[in-house]
């Protein structure tokens, strides 16, 4: 029997592999459109981000195939709500299903942030630029505000299990009408950091309750798609749903009404696509492979740029490298960056080899339901 046909048969019945699809290929578009929009650029001794977006605008379709974060946070939304209802009726505490809920985060979190304040204490020490320092670090901190909004929202999953998406939709309209229709101040549009992502969230939410039909996925595609649409032809916003450096504007930071009805349109498609990739995940080989994306779904997202810097650092011993550290201006930038992501796999692979153990789940706890029966969790 192969690898993949016993993590085939490992696999409990009742696990539903379409789910899990849809997270894995959240996870691995989040990292690819960070491959391919950023640039660490060589300037001397110096190294300071960039984008391709800066200079090839025609580009930005490709932040709609890869910008792919509301999928996650619909699925997290789902899967969430669904565990708390199964805990609940097991007779779990809340504080208990939090505590598993968010266990996973941590150690990823904590080994990342360990390396990097030796990484960053030993770069300062060797007299490195503190420009370049900075560009590193802000790469591997901003992704931290993703897990941290996750994990808000996850423990908050009682009180927005049963919220109607057109509430935090309608808190994303009037925020964008008073920064950008009333020439208001920019801080109010924080407020979407957590209102626009729990629009999928609670998206998430009414797909566990079974009010997601796939009637209501083709509402959620065309709805969303043709207000996105309009939003950027006619309301002046971005077409790129990732941020691009000296842009007045970003869809992503924080997230705009484009960005979130842009989220609705995916959200909809990823209803189409659970039955599909349910049984596209039948066959042994793509569910292994699926299966080991989710095992290491933290790990593989908290790793990833610095995959990138590790690969970027490790090419100048040869070199000022196409596609690496020039300036990503051209379509030949391009080609050679597509031509490098094989090495900035196999970094990340590494990468997840080192650290993957800190995502694994502990020894199993016996636990003691209302019943009196014996679970462990």
């Amino acid at each position: 029997m192969t690898l993949a046909e016993r993590i085939d048969a490992a696999t409990p019945p009742d696990r539903d592999r379409g789910v899990d699809a849809l997270r894995a290929l959240a996870i691995l578009g989040v990292v690819l459109g960070h491959w391919l929009v950023t640039a660490l650029v060589a300037d001397g001794g110096t190294l300071h981000t960039s984008s391709p977006l800066t200079y090839l605008p025609w580009l930005a379709p490709v932040s709609w195939l890869l910008q792919t974060l509301a999928v996650f946070f619909l699925v997290g939304g789902h899967v969430a709500t669904r565990s708390y209802a199964s805990a609940r009726a097991r007779g779990t505490t809340y504080r208990r299903w939090l505590r598993t809920r968010l266990s996973r985060f941590f150690g990823p979190v904590a080994a990342v942030l360990g390396v990097w304040t030796l990484a960053v204490a030993g770069l300062l020490l060797t007299g490195a630029d503190v420009d370049t320092v900075r560009a590193l670090l802000k790469l591997v901190l901003s992704l931290l505000w993703f897990l941290l909004v996750f994990a808000g929202l996850t423990a908050l999953t009682p009180l927005v299990a049963r919220v109607n998406p057109l509430w935090p939709l309608a808190v994303v309209l009037h925020v964008d009408l008073v920064r950008f229709g009333l020439g208001g101040p920019s801080w109010p549009g924080w407020v979407n950091v957590a209102a626009g992502w729990l629009v999928p969230f609670t998206l998430g939410a009414a797909w566990t309750r079974g009010e997601l039909t796939r009637r209501a996925g083709w509402v959620l595609l065309a709805g969303g798609t043709a207000v996105t649409a309009a939003l950027i032809a006619y309301g002046g916003y971005p077409a790129s749903m990732v941020g691009v450096p000296g842009a007045a504007v970003s869809n992503l930071d924080p997230p705009t009404l484009a960005a979130v009805t842009f989220g609705t349109a995916q959200c909809g498609l990823a209803l189409l696509l659970r039955e599909p990739l349910r049984r596209a995940m039948r066959r042994p080989v793509p569910w292994a492979c699926v299966a080991s994306v989710n095992l290491s779904a933290m790990t593989i997202f908290l790793w990833h740029q610095t995959a990138l810097m590790a690969v970027t650092a490790t090419g100048l011993l040869a070199g000022r490298l196409p596609g690496l550290h020039d300036r990503p201006d051209g379509v030949t930038w391009v080609m050679f960056r597509l031509a490098w992501l094989p090495v900035l796999a196999l970094a990340l692979m590494v990468c997840r080899a080192a650290f993957r153990g800190y995502e694994e789940e502990g020894p199993r706890r016996p636990e003691k339901t209302r019943d009196g029966a014996v679970r462990h969790v």
